[in-house]
């Protein structure tokens, strides 16, 4: 895939304070919620770069192929805690805001389960998630990682 638009070319100052605030962002709360927060506003966004991109990620740091494939399900599947499902409700509810969801049980879950400041972080990552899947769905910008042997394989 070929990109419409480098936006790091095409603006590097402020990709750089973007990229800042991504990894800052991103590092404010435990690893294997950051990752299932970025892998589920990329399904809801239809962002295959970032699904991509995050998947492989949170395999890196320890998270079990069955999360990752249950995530599009999360409300159904048992596998995940009361802390990722108020993150999730809140990822979905942000993420859908378009679509006039009902903020006030999201609300309700995250405050049970997040401290105020948490709270904070944990919006600002669902609105850097959401940056970065419309920078990659609208100038189609693919990150290039390194195949597995067994996709290589299927593709033969």
């Amino acid at each position: 895939m070929t990109p419409r638009l480098d936006p790091f070319a095409a603006s590097p100052v402020l990709m750089k304070k973007w990229m800042s605030m991504s990894l800052d962002a991103a590092a404010s709360l435990e690893p294997s919620l950051i990752e299932l927060v970025k892998i589920r506003s990329s399904q809801i966004n239809g962002c295959a770069n970032c699904i991509n991109m995050h998947t492989l990620e949170a395999r890196a740091k320890g998270e079990t192929e069955q999360r990752i494939y249950l995530l599009s399900a999360w409300r159904e599947a048992p596998c995940y805690t009361d802390r990722e499902r108020a993150a999730l409700g809140w990822t979905d509810a942000l993420t859908r805001l378009s679509e006039g969801p009902e903020l006030d049980a999201a609300r309700q879950a995250l405050e049970a389960k997040f401290t105020q400041e948490e709270q904070v972080k944990l919006t600002l990552m669902i609105n850097v998630i959401n940056g970065w899947n419309r920078l990659a769905v609208g100038f189609g910008l693919w990150l290039e990682t390194p195949a597995r042997p067994q996709a290589e394989k299927a593709v033969a």
